[in-house]
């Protein structure tokens, strides 16, 4: 019998990218639920063999403009509680920090394009060792402090905390190993468009990079989440 994984989704072009094959090797079943869909985040959150919480460009405090944020968080915060599998990039980290009582917070810049990850000795034991001399692709302007009982994994040159490790079961990413980086980059430089010309970034050199970086962050990404897969608690 296929596992399940369940796929929390806040705007269409960030989906799971490079990790759906890895998942679908490890006999996951996928499912998707978007913000707007009749049973986002309804349900019991305990069901699936996995939770997965994908990025967004809206801040995990920003409940008043955004009430399903409330929601969202007892729903992932229910799955922690009980140490069920659960993997957070981006606005997904910073939801799984803030459901276990961290602060997530404005840095004051953008941190948008690729880069090379500082992994922690911790880090460097992990399967994130797998994007050691990577550049992987950053993408917020928010960050978080390091939620009770986690265990730093990288930073980057500009911002502290770029994914934790709660035991076997919980992974937050700040940063989008998942990000498809061939033609398919084109949609999140439309969509993010009004983001991207507000912090002047250079379409070109951020188009390059892809180019550049993208099969072996592709690669890399694949061989992380594979590893984090087969280690979870069965």
């Amino acid at each position: 019998m296929l596992k399940k994984v369940l796929v929390l989704r806040h705007v269409h072009f960030e989906d799971l990218g490079a990790f759906h094959e890895p998942l679908q090797a490890a006999g996951y079943d996928i499912r998707y639920s978007s913000v707007g869909d009749g049973d986002f985040c309804l349900g019991d959150p305990l069901a699936p063999d996995l939770l997965v919480v994908l990025g967004g460009p809206i801040g995990v405090y920003e409940d008043e403009a955004y009430p399903f944020l409330a929601v969202e968080r007892a729903f992932v915060a229910t799955r922690l509680a009980k140490k069920r599998p659960t993997l957070g990039v981006c606005l997904g980290a910073q939801l799984i920090a803030a459901a276990l009582g961290a602060r997530v917070f404005p840095t004051g810049l953008k941190e948008i394009g690729f880069s090379e990850l500082i992994l922690t000795e911790a880090g460097k034991a992990s399967p994130l060792r797998h994007l050691a001399g990577v550049a992987v692709l950053h993408w917020h302007g928010d960050t978080y402090t390091l939620p009770e009982n986690a265990t730093n994994l990288a930073a980057s040159a500009l911002v502290e905390q770029q994914a934790f490790s709660i035991g076997r079961s919980v992974l937050g990413l700040q940063f989008h190993p998942e990000a498809e980086t061939d033609q398919r980059f084109e949609r999140w430089l439309v969509g993010h468009a009004a983001e991207l010309s507000a912090a002047g970034i250079d379409l070109g050199v951020l188009r390059d990079d892809a180019k550049k970086h993208g099969q072996r962050l592709r690669d890399a990404a694949r061989q992380l989440l594979a590893e984090w897969l087969a280690g979870l608690e069965p």
